[in-house]
């Protein structure tokens, strides 16, 4: 994409303040309040609050024209002109969590480059994702095809093809019990540690072997960043009829998602939740 170093740039820093931002606020109890309702439906904590204002003061700063799709603002468009880009931003992925001060809570940050105005994106068209694990300062990147690392060493998924042995992280919360036993009686270990972004990271590094959340209420905006990271890491993403993700870069769209360091894995855990 055209200027994807100044963007890195922006996005780094971006992951810089918004740290400093929330760093005052993770484990105290006034984070967690709620201060309004999100434009995803969602209420919204003061600690989210915190985080996206900071976003949008440094993209302001930044005097490129874009549009900025976040959780908590919706859509809006900053700076004069035709949008250059759309930036895909979860302020604070895993907010339970630091609010509790539970260290698995980050950023997401995404990026599309506009071709055509009249287009409607999707995350197909996501060219660079960053994810900061605040908590404790690792950072994905990812551009597209260039490959993805963690604290600029380059990254690749596991190759564990048996998946009796594998271990993998999930998002289980409402979801459906009878797939959940089965993976759960099938998996060696599961984790659930309540931050998407995070842990499709961790498939990205191979800390993982997989991740899924068959809920279907999963944010494209959650995903949008980590997506890039774990199929430039060579890693497979589907939702849990695999299927390619399609969603639209806006607040509302929703999703499930299996991310899976190869094609043995992934197969087995499709047919497992009775995708195939």
């Amino acid at each position: 994409m055209n200027d994807s170093k100044f963007w890195s740039e922006v996005s780094y820093q971006i992951m810089r303040e918004v740290d400093q931002a929330i760093t005052p606020l993770v484990g105290e109890k006034e984070a967690g309040e709620t201060v309004k309702m999100g434009a995803d439906g969602t209420p919204t904590k003061l600690i989210d609050l915190v985080a996206e204002e900071k976003v949008v003061e440094i993209l302001e700063g930044a005097e490129r024209p874009l549009t900025l799709v976040s959780e908590e603002i919706g859509r809006i468009d900053i700076g004069s002109g035709s949008p250059e880009v759309v930036f895909v931003v979860d302020p604070l992925d895993g907010t339970n969590n630091a609010v509790k001060n539970i260290p698995a809570y980050g950023i997401s940050l995404a990026i599309a480059e506009v071709t055509d105005p009249d287009r409607s994106m999707t995350i197909h068209d996501i060219e660079l994702g960053f994810v900061k694990n605040f908590a404790t300062g690792d950072i994905y990147q990812a551009i597209r095809g260039g490959g993805a690392s963690l604290n600029g060493q380059d990254i690749s998924t596991s190759s564990r093809t048996d998946i009796s042995k594998s271990s993998i992280g999930a998002y289980i919360y409402r979801a459906d019990m009878e797939k959940v036993d089965k993976l759960c009686k099938t998996v060696r270990r599961m984790r659930i540690l309540g931050s998407v972004a995070v842990e499709l990271c961790y498939v990205a590094d191979g800390t993982y072997d997989a991740f899924l959340d068959i809920r279907g209420n999963l944010r494209i905006v959650d995903v949008a960043a980590a997506k890039l990271i774990v199929e430039e890491a060579a890693g497979l993403v589907t939702d849990e009829y695999n299927q390619p993700l399609n969603g639209k870069l806006n607040v509302l769209e929703r999703t499930s998602i299996i991310a899976s360091g190869n094609s043995e894995v992934h197969q087995e855990l499709i047919r497992l939740i009775g995708g195939i």
